[in-house]
C-alpha cells in the first residue's frame, strides 16, 4: 500500500486543522438535529407489555425502573438460536457505564424473543450486567416492527431485527418518542468512530480508500469478544 504524503509538521498541522473545522461543523449540525429531535412528535403505547427478566415478570413500565426516560436496544436472539447476533454483541460491548445515564433520570435495558434462560446463559457468557428481558410469547418486537410475527428458522437469528428505541414516562403513561436502526445506531458504539479516525479506517470495501488499502467485506471481520482470540 502507498502511505499518504509525508510532510512536515507545520505542513500536518495546516492539514489537520482544516479536517477539525469540517468536524466542528459537522458538531453544529448534530447539535441543530438533536434540538430538533427534541422537538419531534411523541407516541403514546397503547397496550402494557409483558416481559420477562431474570426475576421474573415485568412490564415495560417495570423497565424505566422509577426513572422518566428509557432506552431499549432490540437485540437480535431468536427463539430457536443458542448465542445472540454478533454485531448486537458489539454493540452491548461499546455501552457506556449506565450509572452515567441514570444520573440523567435514564435506563437502558436490552430486549430479545429469545427465552429468557438462554438471555441469561448467554450475558453471563459476556460479562454484561445491562438488564435484559425476554418478550417472547408477546408482541413486543412484533408492535414495534422489528420481528416477523412469526420466528424464521431459516433466516438469521430466526428473522429478528435489531433497533434502538426511546421512550418517555409522565407518571404510568409511556410515549415512544424516538427510534433509529440499521447505521443509525453506530452512534452509540465508539468502535466504529475510533476506526473513522484511523489511518486505514474500518478497512472494509464500501469506503473511499486509496488503491491497495486492506479491506474486506462489510460484517464480515465482526466476532464476539471471546472469539477473537480463537482465530489469533
Amino acid at each position: 500500500m502507498d502511505l499518504p504524503k509525508v510532510v512536515s509538521a507545520e505542513e500536518w498541522e495546516a492539514a489537520n486543522q482544516r479536517i477539525l473545522a469540517k468536524e466542528k461543523e459537522m458538531t453544529r449540525q448534530s447539535d441543530a438535529l438533536a434540538a430538533e429531535r427534541r422537538r419531534q412528535p411523541i407516541m403514546r403505547v397503547e397496550k402494557t407489555y409483558e416481559l420477562k427478566g431474570p426475576n421474573g415478570a415485568a412490564t415495560l413500565l417495570d423497565l424505566f425502573e422509577g426513572r422518566r426516560q428509557l432506552f431499549v436496544y432490540n437485540f437480535m436472539f431468536g427463539p430457536n438460536q443458542e448465542v445472540g447476533c454478533d454485531g448486537c454483541s458489539m454493540v452491548v460491548d461499546q455501552l457506556t457505564h449506565l450509572a452515567h445515564l441514570h444520573a440523567r433520570n435514564t435506563s437502558f435495558a436490552l430486549a430479545s424473543r429469545g427465552p429468557i434462560e438462554k438471555l441469561e446463559r448467554y450475558r453471563k457468557r459476556m460479562g454484561w450486567d445491562v438488564p435484559w428481558y425476554s418478550w417472547g410469547g408477546g408482541t413486543y418486537g412484533v408492535d414495534l416492527g422489528l420481528s416477523p410475527a412469526e420466528p424464521k428458522p431459516g433466516e438469521y437469528q430466526d428473522g429478528e431485527m435489531f433497533g434502538l428505541n426511546a421512550f418517555f414516562r409522565d407518571g404510568d403513561a409511556i410515549y415512544r418518542t424516538y427510534f433509529t436502526s440499521r447505521r443509525g445506531v453506530e452512534a452509540i458504539g465508539p468502535v466504529w468512530s475510533y476506526l473513522d479516525r484511523s489511518l486505514l479506517g474500518r478497512q472494509e470495501t464500501w469506503e473511499d480508500s486509496p488503491e491497495g488499502w486492506p479491506q474486506t467485506e462489510p460484517y464480515k471481520w465482526w466476532r464476539r469478544h471471546d472469539e477473537y482470540k480463537k482465530e489469533s
